[in-house]
């Protein structure tokens, strides 16, 4: 199931909007390749707090 800025998953809900914006971003491209949401989810968390510490909030 794709997550959206108003419907994403619990484990998101701590996280500044624009690194769980991020986060929803890469978790749902994730979930494309593979059904494991539990994965995409930490997956998506990761990158996403990556992207902002090597690029700066937008």
């Amino acid at each position: 199931m794709p997550w959206s800025k108003n419907d994403y998953p619990a484990s998101m809900k701590n996280l500044d909007p624009e690194v769980r914006e991020k986060a929803i971003e890469i978790a749902n491209a994730i979930l494309e390749d593979d059904n494991d949401e539990g994965k995409a989810i930490a997956i998506g968390i990761d990158k996403a707090r990556e992207y902002f510490e090597n690029h700066g909030k937008e």
